[in-house]
């Protein structure tokens, strides 16, 4: 019958994004890992998607869980449109560089996701494919990156560099995927009726994901790996004792070992933790906001938009208005975030208080349906195999309210609550809605009108998809051209494919690098002046279509100024003064950023408008005290000005914070009057050795 081959399809099609998330990527192409997931996401779930809606039109039969967890999934993407359709800027908030998660299309794929599975894996055979898939996908993943302990170039794929990088994510999104491997496989090793052989390579998953999650050392996922360990130790406990033949020999030792292991590695991480990293020669750090800061950026953003927030994918541009000071004090002042401390807190401040209160619908209304379902079927063996779809996903929702996740986890928290939701409906009285509408010709109507409409909306979607998705290939080619006309060709086909800002801004740097090439000439011909300008002229046309994608984002507005910097040095007339309204521009999108103000202060310095200058450099002083440019900045205002003991003050502010730098040395030396050039301790031992030398 052609429905169930139609079905087959759906369903192995599905199969395949769920389980080939994690291990999916495309190697030796320059694509970004995130990109290639995004390619698997769209194309496999439009063909399953379309191939469901065909299956329906053969046998006129519609069969659908009946949950209010789905009911409040889309009731999350009404939401999120809403949001998008009043952003700012729409296109960000729509789809982003490339389906960036948190967008409007990010999201209504997710959910799609949820839905899909929901239907697709209400069956319990269909279900345990799936835990077998993804055990062997999570081994072959986890395989792949202790092999890259050894040999991270052999195996770098073109793609991937230091032993950190992976194929999940960031280095902490491995160890949420390692966590949540260790959960998944423990739960399947205790509850499911199993061979030897088969729990045998299960706990050798459970042994390599510990391994991975103490490599990557990450806090937040052992307590978690902890808890759920001993959720799992309690409910088979529990479920033991109501069964007699089992009481005796159902101990679960692995569990028991796990949380062990946890509050081992949470308790004295600081000693512990740091063995096995130090002996595979991994360190990394990940920069992501407090909760502090993310909650204190929230309350502004809702006091100003508290329905519908700023619009989806729009954390970055809020974090530069609104970041604490206190973050100026460290390295990572000029560090932009996407994202806050968690993935689900950041959607909630940008979609407002309807976001809010829809995510915590849907989570909200999911967990209690789970916690339901679990004491209800507490002594029922055959739940056993449908509980472990919601201690899964319940894992990976509150790991994704405390930390930003990647993807993959993002994903698969969205499948498996589908799943669940699709087991647990099978198992409940009058748990499923039954349309049959080919037997009515209005509901006939009204049925086929909506699968059509829904399987050419997936096709179209999926057709502008790859449209993007061939840009990002351009893209590559743009950035790592070598040539200057080999960029030029590949970044206008980058920008005629997905015009948006990141794509401009290239543009803009691939003319200034043309311009660059063309003053290193000297004397310039008339033609070649011509050339020139042309070449300025694409340059600013490239930052102001950037501005235009959105004029929301600072970096576009520093990027126009940039352009004119460049050209003032050259004695472009007026150029300092366009510099200086694009920076200020910026400033008003980005008031906490030491660096702009700076930018302000220099070009303000070359005019010799010291009064302007100095005002920009003292706020940018207030804002970092620490900074070398500023400091060397602010002398030569003084100097300029006459006040050569407060510019002596600054420069010797700049030789502390620099003691080794020899041009700021011999800067203050400068104006102590002392003109005898500074030799370093490195210069006068070469000297030395070269006079040994001659004298030999």
């Amino acid at each position: 019958m052609l429905s169930n081959i139609l079905d087959r399809v759906s369903f192995w099609s599905l199969f395949l994004v769920i389980v080939l998330l994690p291990v999916f990527f495309l190697p030796f192409i320059k694509i970004p890992i995130e990109v290639s997931k995004g390619l698997l996401l769209v194309s496999g779930l439009a063909i399953s998607l379309i191939s469901y809606a065909a299956a329906r039109f053969s046998d006129g039969k519609i069969v659908l869980p009946k949950s209010y967890s789905l009911v409040s999934g889309f009731v999350v993407v009404i939401v999120f449109l809403v949001s998008a359709t009043f952003s700012n800027v729409k296109d960000v908030a729509f789809f982003g560089s490339m389906l960036d998660v948190g967008t409007f299309w990010f999201m209504l794929s997710a959910i799609m996701l949820m839905f899909m599975s929901a239907i697709v894996f209400k069956d319990k055979e269909k279900a345990k494919k799936l835990v077998c898939g993804l055990a062997i996908s999570l081994g072959l993943v986890f395989l792949l990156q202790i092999l890259r302990f050894f040999m991270p170039d052999t195996l770098s794929f073109g793609l991937l560099g230091s032993k950190t990088d992976n194929v999940l994510g960031s280095w902490n999104s491995l160890g949420v995927v390692a966590g949540f491997s260790t959960i998944f496989a423990l739960f399947v090793m205790e509850f499911f009726n199993l061979s030897k052989i088969k729990k045998y390579l299960l706990g050798g998953l459970v042994l390599v994901s510990i391994l991975l999650t103490a490599a990557v050392n990450f806090d937040l996922v052992w307590q978690m790996v902890g808890v759920f360990a001993l959720i799992i130790f309690v409910y088979k406990i529990s479920s033991s004792n109501n069964n007699e033949e089992n009481k005796r020999n159902d101990f679960p030792v692995i569990p028991f070992v796990v949380i062990l292991l946890s509050l081992l590695f949470f308790i004295s991480g600081r000693f512990v933790g740091t063995l096995l990293p130090d002996k595979l020669g991994v360190s990394y750090i990940e920069l992501n906001p407090s909760v502090t800061s993310t909650f204190n950026v929230g309350k502004k953003v809702l006091a100003e938009n508290p329905v519908i927030g700023v619009g989806p994918n729009s954390f970055e541009q809020v974090w530069a208005k609104y970041k604490p000071l206190s973050v100026n004090q460290t390295n990572f002042w000029d560090t932009s975030f996407s994202f806050g401390s968690g993935t689900i807190p950041t959607l909630g401040i940008s979609t407002g208080i309807l976001g809010i209160l829809a995510l915590l619908l849907l989570f909200g209304v999911f967990i209690v349906n789970g916690v339901k379902f679990f004491w209800k079927n507490l002594k029922n063996q055959e739940a056993f195999e449908v509980m472990v779809f919601f201690i899964a996903s319940l894992f990976l929702i509150l790991i994704s309210f405390f930390y930003s996740v990647s993807m993959v986890p993002f994903l698969l928290m969205f499948a498996l609550m589908g799943v669940f939701i699709g087991l647990s409906s099978t198992m409940k009285d009058n748990g499923t809605l039954y349309t049959d509408f080919l037997n009515d010709p209005r509901k006939s109507f009204f049925f086929i009108l909506s699968l059509v409409l829904v399987m050419i909306a997936t096709a179209g979607v999926s057709f502008k998809y790859m449209e993007r998705f061939a840009s990002v290939s351009y893209f590559a080619k743009a950035i790592g051209s070598k040539e200057v006309a080999q960029a030029e060709r590949y970044i206008n086909k980058a920008i005629m494919l997905n015009p948006n800002d990141l794509y401009f801004r290239t543009y803009s740097q691939v003319y200034l690098s043309k311009m660059a090439e063309l003053i290193a000439k000297g004397d310039l011909s008339s033609e070649q002046k011509t050339e020139l300008q042309a070449y300025f002229d694409e340059a600013i046309k490239g930052a102001n279509s950037a501005i235009q994608y959105n004029p929301y984002n600072h970096v576009n507005y520093q990027t126009l100024g940039n352009i004119y910097t460049a050209v003032a040095r050259e004695g472009v007339e007026g150029a300092y003064t366009n510099a200086i309204e694009a920076y200020k521009k910026a400033v008003e999108l980005n008031p906490r950023n030491p660096g702009l103000k700076l930018a302000i202060a220099s070009a303000y310095l070359s005019l010799n408008n010291l009064a302007e200058a100095r005002i920009a450099a003292i706020e940018s002083l207030e804002l970092k005290a620490d900074v070398v440019d500023t400091l060397v900045t602010l002398a030569q205002i003084e100097r300029l000005d006459g006040k050569n003991s407060q510019a002596i003050m600054y420069a010797e502010q700049a030789v502390f914070l620099s003691p080794n730098n020899k041009e700021l040395l011999n800067f203050l030396n400068t104006l102590k009057g002392n003109n005898t050039p500074v030799v370093t301790e490195k210069e006068t031992t070469k000297s030395e050795e070269q006079e040994t030398k001659k004298t030999n």
